[in-house]
Protein backbone atom coordinates (compact mmCIF):
# COMPACT_ATOMS: atom_id res chain seq x y z
CA UNK A 1 0.00 0.00 0.00
CA UNK A 2 1.93 3.17 -1.09
CA UNK A 3 0.36 6.85 0.13
CA UNK A 4 2.82 8.66 -1.85
CA UNK A 5 1.63 10.70 -5.18
CA UNK A 6 3.57 8.84 -8.16
CA UNK A 7 6.11 12.01 -9.18
CA UNK A 8 3.83 13.27 -12.22
CA UNK A 9 0.77 13.26 -10.12
CA UNK A 10 2.87 15.51 -7.14
CA UNK A 11 4.10 17.63 -10.35
CA UNK A 12 0.94 18.13 -11.55
CA UNK A 13 -0.18 18.96 -7.97
CA UNK A 14 2.43 21.44 -7.41
CA UNK A 15 2.00 22.87 -11.23
CA UNK A 16 -1.88 23.83 -10.58
CA UNK A 17 -1.03 25.01 -6.94
CA UNK A 18 1.13 27.76 -8.36
CA UNK A 19 -1.54 28.57 -11.48
CA UNK A 20 -3.93 28.33 -8.51
CA UNK A 21 -2.13 31.05 -6.85
CA UNK A 22 -0.80 33.40 -9.34
CA UNK A 23 -3.99 33.35 -11.01
CA UNK A 24 -7.06 32.14 -9.26
CA UNK A 25 -6.80 33.41 -5.60
CA UNK A 26 -6.32 37.65 -7.26
CA UNK A 27 -9.80 36.82 -9.13
CA UNK A 28 -11.56 34.77 -7.29
CA UNK A 29 -13.65 37.28 -5.30
CA UNK A 30 -14.05 39.59 -8.37
CA UNK A 31 -15.40 36.80 -10.61
CA UNK A 32 -18.26 36.19 -7.58
CA UNK A 33 -19.32 39.82 -7.84
CA UNK A 34 -19.04 40.34 -11.25
CA UNK A 35 -20.37 36.93 -11.92
CA UNK A 36 -18.96 37.15 -15.01
CA UNK A 37 -17.89 33.89 -17.18
CA UNK A 38 -14.05 33.98 -16.36
CA UNK A 39 -12.51 33.15 -19.86
CA UNK A 40 -8.95 34.39 -19.24
CA UNK A 41 -8.71 31.41 -16.46
CA UNK A 42 -10.19 29.31 -19.11
CA UNK A 43 -7.21 30.45 -21.12
CA UNK A 44 -4.79 30.11 -18.20
CA UNK A 45 -6.03 26.58 -18.14
CA UNK A 46 -6.01 25.64 -21.57
CA UNK A 47 -2.15 27.01 -22.25
CA UNK A 48 -1.58 24.50 -19.05
CA UNK A 49 -3.07 21.64 -20.49
CA UNK A 50 -5.27 20.89 -18.03
CA UNK A 51 -8.66 20.60 -19.99
CA UNK A 52 -7.76 17.48 -21.12
CA UNK A 53 -6.60 15.81 -17.75
CA UNK A 54 -9.13 12.60 -17.78
CA UNK A 55 -9.12 13.01 -21.30
CA UNK A 56 -7.29 9.55 -23.36
CA UNK A 57 -4.05 10.45 -25.26
CA UNK A 58 -4.99 9.41 -28.07
CA UNK A 59 -8.35 11.73 -27.79
CA UNK A 60 -5.99 14.38 -26.88
CA UNK A 61 -6.06 14.76 -23.29
CA UNK A 62 -2.65 14.19 -20.93
CA UNK A 63 -4.25 10.88 -19.77
CA UNK A 64 -3.68 11.81 -16.01
CA UNK A 65 -6.95 10.29 -15.05
CA UNK A 66 -9.79 11.02 -12.84
CA UNK A 67 -7.15 11.30 -10.23
CA UNK A 68 -5.06 13.90 -11.58
CA UNK A 69 -8.25 16.16 -12.26
CA UNK A 70 -9.29 15.41 -8.30
CA UNK A 71 -5.58 16.09 -7.70
CA UNK A 72 -5.59 19.52 -9.85
CA UNK A 73 -9.53 20.64 -8.69
CA UNK A 74 -8.66 20.30 -5.07
CA UNK A 75 -6.07 22.81 -5.69
CA UNK A 76 -8.47 25.11 -7.80
CA UNK A 77 -10.47 25.18 -5.55
CA UNK A 78 -8.55 26.31 -2.31
CA UNK A 79 -9.30 29.91 -3.91
CA UNK A 80 -11.99 29.21 -5.94
CA UNK A 81 -15.29 26.44 -6.38
CA UNK A 82 -16.15 28.24 -9.59
CA UNK A 83 -13.20 27.36 -11.28
CA UNK A 84 -13.22 23.89 -9.58
CA UNK A 85 -16.88 23.32 -11.74
CA UNK A 86 -15.06 24.73 -14.92
CA UNK A 87 -12.75 22.00 -14.40
CA UNK A 88 -14.90 19.69 -13.45
CA UNK A 89 -17.32 20.07 -16.36
CA UNK A 90 -14.39 19.14 -18.81
CA UNK A 91 -15.40 15.02 -17.38
CA UNK A 92 -18.88 15.17 -16.53
CA UNK A 93 -20.05 15.28 -19.98
CA UNK A 94 -17.64 13.69 -21.89
CA UNK A 95 -17.52 10.62 -19.00
CA UNK A 96 -21.16 8.80 -21.07
CA UNK A 97 -18.88 8.94 -24.31
CA UNK A 98 -15.70 7.89 -22.69
CA UNK A 99 -17.58 5.22 -21.19
CA UNK A 100 -20.30 4.09 -24.02
CA UNK A 101 -18.91 5.98 -26.78
CA UNK A 102 -18.87 4.64 -30.06
CA UNK A 103 -14.93 5.35 -31.68
CA UNK A 104 -16.17 7.80 -34.00
CA UNK A 105 -18.21 9.65 -30.86
CA UNK A 106 -14.98 9.89 -29.30
CA UNK A 107 -12.96 11.45 -32.24
CA UNK A 108 -15.34 13.78 -32.75
CA UNK A 109 -16.19 15.38 -29.68
CA UNK A 110 -13.27 14.64 -26.87
CA UNK A 111 -10.17 16.49 -28.98
CA UNK A 112 -12.45 19.52 -28.63
CA UNK A 113 -12.77 19.65 -24.83
CA UNK A 114 -9.31 18.49 -24.08
CA UNK A 115 -7.39 21.91 -26.09
CA UNK A 116 -10.53 24.07 -25.32
CA UNK A 117 -12.18 24.64 -28.75
CA UNK A 118 -15.20 23.38 -27.44
CA UNK A 119 -17.06 23.32 -24.00
CA UNK A 120 -20.11 20.82 -22.86
CA UNK A 121 -22.56 20.39 -20.22
CA UNK A 122 -24.20 17.36 -18.84
CA UNK A 123 -28.39 17.47 -19.30
CA UNK A 124 -30.49 15.11 -16.91
CA UNK A 125 -32.06 17.02 -14.60
CA UNK A 126 -35.63 18.38 -15.26
CA UNK A 127 -37.96 20.45 -13.06
CA UNK A 128 -39.87 17.37 -11.90
CA UNK A 129 -37.33 15.01 -11.85
CA UNK A 130 -33.82 15.95 -9.82
CA UNK A 131 -32.70 13.16 -7.81
CA UNK A 132 -35.59 11.09 -9.38
CA UNK A 133 -34.28 10.28 -12.26
CA UNK A 134 -36.30 7.86 -13.75
CA UNK A 135 -38.87 10.68 -13.29
CA UNK A 136 -37.59 12.60 -16.15
CA UNK A 137 -40.02 13.61 -18.83
CA UNK A 138 -37.89 14.46 -21.65
CA UNK A 139 -38.68 12.45 -24.73
CA UNK A 140 -37.16 10.90 -27.94
CA UNK A 141 -39.63 9.43 -30.43
CA UNK A 142 -38.24 7.72 -33.99
CA UNK A 143 -37.56 10.26 -36.70
CA UNK A 144 -39.56 9.13 -39.31
CA UNK A 145 -37.64 10.59 -41.70
CA UNK A 146 -34.15 9.47 -40.47
CA UNK A 147 -33.45 5.93 -39.59
CA UNK A 148 -32.41 5.23 -36.07
CA UNK A 149 -32.55 8.98 -35.86
CA UNK A 150 -34.74 10.49 -32.96
CA UNK A 151 -36.97 13.79 -32.18
CA UNK A 152 -35.96 15.42 -29.00
CA UNK A 153 -38.67 17.67 -26.61
CA UNK A 154 -38.47 18.57 -23.12
CA UNK A 155 -36.78 21.27 -20.50
CA UNK A 156 -33.76 20.75 -18.74
CA UNK A 157 -32.54 22.58 -15.58
CA UNK A 158 -29.96 23.51 -13.16
CA UNK A 159 -27.43 22.65 -16.32
CA UNK A 160 -23.93 24.02 -15.16
CA UNK A 161 -22.54 25.83 -17.83
CA UNK A 162 -25.45 25.39 -20.31
CA UNK A 163 -24.68 28.78 -21.85
CA UNK A 164 -21.58 28.31 -22.69
CA UNK A 165 -21.71 24.76 -23.56
CA UNK A 166 -21.41 23.40 -27.53
CA UNK A 167 -22.67 20.66 -27.04
CA UNK A 168 -24.89 18.64 -24.62
CA UNK A 169 -24.92 15.13 -23.22
CA UNK A 170 -28.60 14.67 -23.05
CA UNK A 171 -30.52 12.18 -21.44
CA UNK A 172 -34.24 11.33 -22.64
CA UNK A 173 -37.12 8.66 -22.60
CA UNK A 174 -37.34 6.62 -25.44
CA UNK A 175 -40.59 5.06 -24.38
CA UNK A 176 -43.99 5.66 -22.59
CA UNK A 177 -42.80 9.22 -20.45
CA UNK A 178 -44.85 8.08 -17.36
CA UNK A 179 -42.54 4.75 -17.38
CA UNK A 180 -40.14 4.16 -14.43
CA UNK A 181 -38.67 1.05 -16.75
CA UNK A 182 -34.46 1.92 -16.73
CA UNK A 183 -34.61 0.34 -20.01
CA UNK A 184 -36.77 3.45 -21.51
CA UNK A 185 -33.86 5.75 -21.50
CA UNK A 186 -31.29 6.90 -23.85
CA UNK A 187 -28.64 9.07 -24.12
CA UNK A 188 -27.25 11.43 -26.48
CA UNK A 189 -25.04 14.16 -28.03
CA UNK A 190 -26.74 17.50 -28.96
CA UNK A 191 -24.93 20.13 -30.43
CA UNK A 192 -26.02 23.21 -29.37
CA UNK A 193 -26.66 24.86 -32.20
CA UNK A 194 -29.22 22.17 -33.46
CA UNK A 195 -32.54 24.20 -34.62
CA UNK A 196 -34.86 23.67 -31.57
CA UNK A 197 -32.47 23.97 -29.11
CA UNK A 198 -32.88 26.84 -26.66
CA UNK A 199 -31.70 28.56 -23.52
CA UNK A 200 -34.26 30.64 -22.16
CA UNK A 201 -33.24 31.00 -18.52
CA UNK A 202 -30.20 31.79 -16.76
CA UNK A 203 -30.51 30.67 -12.81
CA UNK A 204 -29.79 33.32 -9.88
CA UNK A 205 -27.85 31.67 -7.64
CA UNK A 206 -26.84 31.73 -3.64
CA UNK A 207 -23.31 31.21 -4.94
CA UNK A 208 -21.04 30.10 -7.63
CA UNK A 209 -21.20 32.93 -9.44
CA UNK A 210 -19.72 33.02 -12.84
CA UNK A 211 -20.36 29.93 -14.48
CA UNK A 212 -23.94 30.02 -15.30
CA UNK A 213 -26.82 27.62 -14.54
CA UNK A 214 -29.27 27.87 -17.16
CA UNK A 215 -32.44 26.23 -18.27
CA UNK A 216 -31.89 24.09 -21.75
CA UNK A 217 -34.78 23.63 -24.00
CA UNK A 218 -35.39 20.75 -26.82
CA UNK A 219 -37.99 21.57 -28.97
CA UNK A 220 -38.57 19.30 -32.08
CA UNK A 221 -34.15 18.80 -32.25
CA UNK A 222 -33.58 16.15 -34.54
CA UNK A 223 -30.50 13.87 -33.89
CA UNK A 224 -29.43 11.77 -36.12
CA UNK A 225 -27.85 7.93 -35.16
CA UNK A 226 -24.45 8.67 -34.98
CA UNK A 227 -25.44 11.15 -31.53
CA UNK A 228 -27.27 8.28 -30.05
CA UNK A 229 -25.24 6.97 -26.72
CA UNK A 230 -25.93 3.68 -25.57
CA UNK A 231 -26.30 2.52 -21.73
CA UNK A 232 -29.14 4.93 -20.62
CA UNK A 233 -30.00 4.84 -17.45
CA UNK A 234 -27.54 2.27 -16.34
CA UNK A 235 -24.89 4.95 -18.87
CA UNK A 236 -26.08 7.65 -16.57
CA UNK A 237 -25.14 6.36 -12.83
CA UNK A 238 -22.51 4.75 -14.04
CA UNK A 239 -21.18 8.44 -15.70
CA UNK A 240 -22.24 10.00 -12.45
CA UNK A 241 -20.51 7.88 -9.99
CA UNK A 242 -16.90 7.72 -11.69
CA UNK A 243 -17.72 11.42 -10.67
CA UNK A 244 -17.75 11.54 -7.09
CA UNK A 245 -14.57 12.20 -6.20
CA UNK A 246 -14.28 14.62 -8.57
CA UNK A 247 -17.20 16.74 -6.80
CA UNK A 248 -15.64 15.38 -3.61
CA UNK A 249 -12.40 16.81 -4.56
CA UNK A 250 -14.47 20.54 -4.67
CA UNK A 251 -15.39 19.46 -1.17
CA UNK A 252 -11.08 18.98 0.36
CA UNK A 253 -10.18 22.33 -1.87
CA UNK A 254 -13.17 24.26 -0.61
CA UNK A 255 -12.84 23.18 3.20
CA UNK A 256 -8.77 23.45 3.08
CA UNK A 257 -8.97 26.87 1.93
CA UNK A 258 -11.70 27.85 4.40
CA UNK A 259 -9.45 26.42 7.48
CA UNK A 260 -5.93 27.78 6.22
CA UNK A 261 -7.73 31.49 5.89
CA UNK A 262 -9.22 31.07 9.22
CA UNK A 263 -6.49 29.92 10.53
CA UNK A 264 -4.03 32.61 9.52
CA UNK A 265 -6.29 34.99 10.87
CA UNK A 266 -6.56 33.33 14.25
CA UNK A 267 -3.28 33.64 14.16
CA UNK A 268 -2.74 37.55 13.96
CA UNK A 269 -6.02 38.55 15.78
CA UNK A 270 -5.80 39.60 19.14
CA UNK A 271 -7.84 39.62 21.75
CA UNK A 272 -7.45 39.28 25.77
CA UNK A 273 -3.80 39.84 25.47
CA UNK A 274 -2.75 37.25 22.95
CA UNK A 275 -3.87 35.57 19.73
CA UNK A 276 -6.88 34.14 19.24
CA UNK A 277 -5.24 31.44 18.27
CA UNK A 278 -3.72 30.47 21.57
CA UNK A 279 -6.90 29.60 23.49
CA UNK A 280 -7.37 26.34 23.20
CA UNK A 281 -10.78 26.08 22.35
CA UNK A 282 -10.50 27.41 19.22
CA UNK A 283 -6.82 25.21 18.25
CA UNK A 284 -9.39 22.25 19.18
CA UNK A 285 -11.62 23.30 16.58
CA UNK A 286 -9.13 23.67 14.20
CA UNK A 287 -7.64 20.14 15.10
CA UNK A 288 -11.29 18.39 14.78
CA UNK A 289 -11.88 20.05 11.17
CA UNK A 290 -8.03 19.41 9.90
CA UNK A 291 -8.44 15.99 10.92
CA UNK A 292 -11.85 15.85 8.68
CA UNK A 293 -10.38 17.21 6.10
CA UNK A 294 -7.48 14.54 5.77
CA UNK A 295 -10.22 11.40 6.13
CA UNK A 296 -12.21 13.20 3.53
CA UNK A 297 -8.92 13.21 1.18
CA UNK A 298 -8.51 9.68 1.85
CA UNK A 299 -11.59 8.76 0.98
CA UNK A 300 -11.39 10.65 -1.93
CA UNK A 301 -8.21 9.97 -3.39
CA UNK A 302 -8.86 5.86 -2.51
CA UNK A 303 -12.55 6.99 -4.68
CA UNK A 304 -10.32 8.30 -7.58
CA UNK A 305 -7.88 5.84 -7.56
CA UNK A 306 -11.52 3.23 -7.90
CA UNK A 307 -12.26 5.15 -11.10
CA UNK A 308 -9.45 5.18 -12.75
CA UNK A 309 -9.55 1.28 -12.40
CA UNK A 310 -13.30 1.41 -14.16
CA UNK A 311 -14.79 0.56 -10.85
CA UNK A 312 -17.59 2.55 -10.86
CA UNK A 313 -20.29 -0.21 -10.81
CA UNK A 314 -22.31 -1.39 -8.22
CA UNK A 315 -20.02 -2.98 -6.01
CA UNK A 316 -18.30 0.21 -5.74
CA UNK A 317 -21.00 2.95 -5.37
CA UNK A 318 -20.53 2.93 -1.37
CA UNK A 319 -16.69 4.24 -1.52
CA UNK A 320 -17.59 6.71 -4.40
CA UNK A 321 -20.65 7.85 -2.65
CA UNK A 322 -18.78 7.94 0.90
CA UNK A 323 -16.35 10.18 -0.77
CA UNK A 324 -18.61 12.49 -2.18
CA UNK A 325 -20.96 12.91 0.99
CA UNK A 326 -18.27 13.60 3.82
CA UNK A 327 -16.10 15.76 1.61
CA UNK A 328 -19.29 18.11 0.84
CA UNK A 329 -20.76 17.73 4.37
CA UNK A 330 -17.14 18.58 5.51
CA UNK A 331 -16.86 21.65 3.46
CA UNK A 332 -19.90 22.84 4.64
CA UNK A 333 -18.61 22.46 8.31
CA UNK A 334 -15.13 23.87 7.76
CA UNK A 335 -16.39 27.25 5.75
CA UNK A 336 -19.17 27.64 8.69
CA UNK A 337 -16.46 27.60 11.57
CA UNK A 338 -14.18 29.72 9.19
CA UNK A 339 -16.93 32.33 9.02
CA UNK A 340 -17.29 31.72 13.11
CA UNK A 341 -13.70 32.18 13.49
CA UNK A 342 -13.57 35.60 12.40
CA UNK A 343 -16.66 36.56 13.98
CA UNK A 344 -18.33 39.34 13.03
CA UNK A 345 -15.23 39.90 10.12
CA UNK A 346 -16.34 36.58 8.47
CA UNK A 347 -19.59 37.46 7.72
CA UNK A 348 -18.68 40.46 5.43
CA UNK A 349 -16.93 40.58 2.03
CA UNK A 350 -13.99 41.96 3.56
CA UNK A 351 -12.89 38.56 4.13
CA UNK A 352 -13.68 35.10 1.42
CA UNK A 353 -14.92 33.29 4.35
CA UNK A 354 -18.77 34.46 3.49
CA UNK A 355 -18.11 33.44 0.00
CA UNK A 356 -16.67 29.90 1.00
CA UNK A 357 -19.65 29.35 3.14
CA UNK A 358 -21.98 30.08 0.15
CA UNK A 359 -20.26 28.10 -2.47
CA UNK A 360 -20.05 24.96 0.35
CA UNK A 361 -23.96 24.63 -0.30
CA UNK A 362 -23.93 23.82 -3.76
CA UNK A 363 -21.67 20.72 -2.88
CA UNK A 364 -24.43 19.34 -0.86
CA UNK A 365 -26.85 19.52 -3.41
CA UNK A 366 -25.12 18.56 -6.89
CA UNK A 367 -24.88 15.54 -8.88
CA UNK A 368 -26.53 13.51 -5.92
CA UNK A 369 -27.53 15.03 -2.59
CA UNK A 370 -25.83 14.13 0.82
CA UNK A 371 -29.41 12.34 1.14
CA UNK A 372 -29.20 10.35 -1.80
CA UNK A 373 -25.83 9.20 -0.91
CA UNK A 374 -26.83 8.14 2.35
CA UNK A 375 -29.16 5.80 0.83
CA UNK A 376 -26.70 4.83 -1.76
CA UNK A 377 -24.34 3.77 0.57
CA UNK A 378 -27.15 2.40 3.62
CA UNK A 379 -28.17 -0.24 0.08
CA UNK A 380 -24.67 -1.10 -0.02
CA UNK A 381 -24.26 -2.15 3.47
CA UNK A 382 -27.29 -4.16 3.26
CA UNK A 383 -26.66 -5.78 0.25
CA UNK A 384 -23.22 -6.43 1.41
CA UNK A 385 -21.38 -4.36 -1.07
CA UNK A 386 -19.37 -2.56 1.68
CA UNK A 387 -19.14 -5.61 4.24
CA UNK A 388 -16.28 -6.27 6.77
CA UNK A 389 -16.66 -9.99 7.20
Amino acid sequence: MDFELSDELRELQLTVRRLAQDKIKPRAREIDTTSTYPQDIFDEFRRADLLGLCIPEEYGGSGAGIMGLTLAIEEVTKYSNVLGLMLLLTRLPTGPIMIAGTEEQKQRYLPGIANGTTRASFCLSEPGAGSDVAGMQTRATPDPDVQGGYVLNGVKVWISGGMQADWFTVFAKTGDPSSRHHSDITGFIVDATTPGVSRPRVDKKMGVHGIDTAEIVFEDVHVGPDQVIGGGFLLAMQSLNAMRPIVAARGIGLAEGALMYATEYAKGRAAFNQTIAEFQGIQWEIAKCATEIEAARLLTYRAAWLADQGKFTKPYVPMLSMAKYYASEVAVKASGLAVQLLGAAGYMEDHPTELYYRDARQLTIVEGTSQVQLGLIGRGVLGHDLWWD
